[in-house]
């Protein structure tokens, strides 16, 4: 039987403050870790009543900056229904020793925190010589690059994607590109182009749903271009609970509308097939 939903974006925030301190990266704690946090066993139970079989947890930077334990110690109660997504600090020198250091601790994919709510703008990383080691060490180790970025460090990017082109990158949000404009999209363009590297995967969220319910952009035209530029099987779904308001099931619900326009097989890889393409340890 085929795993029917499979969410690699949700984050976790957990009630003990003393064993897991916030400590965000920046120094300023997202709002929705504060304001709406979910624990794991919450995520737990709100996964069974939104019939998602696993998950691969992305750590919360802008909570727990580059401690990745309670991701960890999560992910190891149930090691067959999740795996984690870690972060580091990848400029410094130790870099691919923490990249091995929490691969052992359990978890199977490495994410790199360039932009977000509580650091906007665009930082320099994957420009730097110094992200190279751990970029390298994470492609040797077969791990999966989610990269959360702006449209400004697509160059840098590219680069990366050039030097390492058996490494398979994961873009966040699919770099939420304005289609405001509504079909063809010419402002998504950047991201389009970017099919041309079949190492660069996509992450469709529930920011991307929302996004394309605002017309003149449809979830068919735009979610149809995506499928038709990199294919299914290079789409994976993720929630983004709780920082997305709503219930997972919620969530869930206007993801899978989204999508209903695909054939089952295509739904397949988005939901499920592409996932476990990123996250071996899902595909068992």
């Amino acid at each position: 039987m085929k795993t029917t939903l499979i969410d690699i974006h949700p984050h976790i925030i957990s009630k003990n403050f003393t064993r897991y301190p916030i400590a965000p990266l920046g120094g300023e704690q997202s709002n929705w870790s504060a304001s709406r946090p979910a624990d794991f066993e919450q995520y737990i139970s709100e996964m069974d009543i939104s019939g998602v079989s696993k998950a691969a947890i992305v750590h919360s930077s802008t909570t727990y900056g580059v401690d990745n334990s309670y991701v960890a110690d999560s992910v190891a109660l149930y090691p067959k229904r999740f795996t984690g997504v870690f972060s580091i600090n990848m400029l410094s020198e130790d870099a691919p020793d923490k990249i091995q250091y929490w691969v052992d601790q359990g978890l199977g994919g490495l994410r790199i925190f360039t932009t977000g709510s509580t650091m906007p703008g665009q930082q320099p990383w994957l420009s730097d010589p110094l992200l190279l080691p751990g970029w390298e060490k994470a492609g040797d180790l077969n791990l999966s690059i989610a990269v959360q970025l702006t449209q400004a460090a697509v160059p840098q990017l590219e680069t990366l994607l050039k030097k390492y082109p058996n490494t398979k990158v994961i873009i966040d949000h699919m770099l939420k590109p304005d289609i405001t404009s509504g079909p063809p999209y010419p402002n998504a363009d950047f991201l389009f182009e970017l099919s041309n590297y079949s190492n660069v995967y996509l992450k469709l969220t529930s920011r991307n749903v929302v996004d394309s319910q605002k017309s003149p952009a449809s979830s068919e035209t735009f979610f149809g271009k995506a499928v038709e530029k990199f294919g299914a099987h290079r789409i994976a779904w993720g929630s983004n609970f709780p920082a997305s308001e709503g219930t997972l099931l919620s969530l869930v619900n206007d993801f899978k509308k989204s999508i209903s326009f695909l054939n089952d097989d295509d739904q397949h890889w988005i939901m499920a097939g592409t996932a476990q393409t990123l996250y071996p340890t899902l595909a068992g």
